[in-house]
């Protein structure tokens, strides 16, 4: 079998050198001119010692930079999930999105000018800790009258840059803090920006999310389909995950957690105790949480689920 493995390894990293019981190749992650990606397949780990990527599962640089083949032959080792299934060799069958329009009393906060009428929205984002670059980023607007009158608008676009969703927040206590666009939710939120070949965030808010980065995606809830697009497009990138729900979501978490390792993802959970949720966290204290995070496996799983039987 592993005559078969380093065959296709070849057809998909080009030539190698043998050092003991692992097989040097040249790293497609980073491209150095010498052979630095060391792979055991026998243990089936990676690591380049120059960029530092490495993995549990060579399975990973199989999906990433081999063709269809190479994946459907490699998962035939694997007592597995047969990860061919989730992709058609023929194209993808697209179910469209619904479209959606932005509210028309829409007011961007983006802009240069911004008219007076804008001036608490923006206080609001201020005391949120969401600062004028991360409002260009987002997109972010307001409306001052209409269906959505003194609510923040946060837009989604899909992978073609097209408007899927947005989120419309109560600026002014009002008793109800969202209203939202009747459409599916079942959407990837700005996945118009998200590097899938990067590891994501799994937040539950938009909010969350704007605190986390600019990699990381709102569930817009605290659960997360099989069945779902933004599942569906992890499993097939081979994206690796960070769950950072609110902490009264744990068994939420857990549930997520369990459904992403039957896949093989690689999987870490952050801890968000002792604050309410992600959006309320120091950006730096939430980036050294995601550093010291825990990696997710079968077994930490099952001590956690214990724990919180």
């Amino acid at each position: 079998m592993e005559e078969r493995k380093l065959k296709i390894l070849v057809e998909i990293l080009g030539a190698y050198r043998r050092a003991r019981n692992e097989y040097l190749f040249f790293c497609p992650y980073c491209d150095h001119h010498k052979p630095k990606l060391s792979i055991n397949i026998e243990k089936n780990v990676y690591k380049c010692w120059v960029c530092d990527s490495r993995g549990n599962n060579i399975r990973r640089i199989v999906r990433r930079f081999g063709e269809y083949k190479h994946r459907q032959e490699w998962s035939r080792f694997e007592a597995q999930v047969d990860y061919s299934l989730l992709e058609d060799p023929f194209g993808e069958v697209v179910i469209p999105e619904e479209p959606v329009e932005l509210p028309e009393d829409f007011i961007s906060l983006a802009n240069k000018d911004m008219p007076p009428t804008g001036f608490p929205a923006r206080k609001y984002l201020k005391e949120r800790g969401i600062s004028k670059k991360e409002i260009i980023w987002w997109k972010i607007g307001y409306c001052f009258s209409g269906e959505y009158k003194n609510r923040i608008i946060i837009p989604s676009f899909n992978e073609e840059g097209k408007l899927n969703y947005f989120i419309a927040r109560s600026y002014d206590d009002h008793y109800q803090r969202y209203k939202n666009p009747p459409a599916d939710k079942d959407i990837v939120f700005n996945d118009l920006f998200v590097d899938w070949t990067s590891d994501v965030i799994l937040v539950e808010g938009v909010f969350d999310a704007m605190r986390a980065g600019h990699n990381a995606i709102p569930l817009l809830g605290s659960t997360l389909r099989e069945d779902s697009k933004l599942f569906s497009k992890v499993v097939k990138n081979d994206t690796p995950v960070y769950i950072a729900l609110d902490p009264d979501a744990e068994k939420k978490s857990l549930e997520i957690i369990y459904k992403l390792l039957t896949y093989d993802v690689e999987l870490y959970k952050i801890d968000i105790e002792s604050y309410t949720d992600v959006a309320m966290m120091p950006r730096d204290e939430f980036v050294e949480r995601k550093r010291n995070a825990s990696r997710m496996t079968v077994e930490e799983y099952m001590v956690q689920r214990t724990k919180n039987a």
